[in-house]
């Protein structure tokens, strides 16, 4: 008898524990447009990075010398290609310009890095304005990555981005220090 009720006990602790501490749910991101040919227009222009977060301090680690990134994200040359361009700020104070290109996956918000056939990125809505999120899936890998069109969004923002990602499994956190002024992006 005191078994059942201790097991009765413990199921409605777990409820309410459950109910209290749920993780939100992340909401996919919609890629194409409604005909499925038009580019996603509002996740094109600049973007800045803000965190990253990984179940391992490893797979966050090419990003410790960085001091901050600017993204520029436009159409491709082709259908169903995004172009994006970077720079990276190092925390030495050196500029690196990055370029490569997404393949955008058709009826699914999958885009696939030119170049890197095991590597998938996912676009994920973002609770704070003017933000996106991306998680990074390779060969020995996965990461979480927070963007936002300002360069100092919200403290909330990362905040909560830290909170989710937490929920999902990811014990290691980077936040990027951005003390140092964005180098420019290229036109190449």
């Amino acid at each position: 008898m005191f078994d059942r009720i201790w097991a009765a006990l413990l199921y409605l602790y777990g409820i309410l524990l459950n109910s209290v501490y749920q993780c939100p749910e992340h909401i996919q991101l919609t890629t194409l447009g409604v005909d499925g040919k038009e580019f996603p227009e509002p996740h094109l222009g600049q973007w800045y990075f803000i965190a990253g977060a990984a179940p391992t301090k490893e797979e966050l680690a090419t990003f410790d010398p960085v001091d901050n990134i600017v993204f520029n994200m436009a159409a491709g040359s082709a259908p169903m290609q995004l172009q994006l361009r970077a720079t990276i700020r190092m925390k030495n104070g050196h500029c690196v310009p990055r370029k490569w290109i997404y393949h955008l996956t058709e009826g699914s918000t999958n885009l696939r890095t030119e170049g890197r056939p095991d590597m998938k990125t996912e676009l994920y809505a973002s609770s704070c304005p003017s933000g996106i999120m991306l998680k990074e899936m390779g060969q020995g890998y996965q990461r979480f990555l927070l963007y936002n069109r300002s360069p100092h969004p919200p403290e909330k923002c990362v905040e909560e981005f830290q909170s989710l990602t937490s929920c999902l499994d990811s014990k290691a956190f980077l936040l990027t220090p951005r003390n140092q002024e964005a180098c420019e992006l290229s036109n190449n």
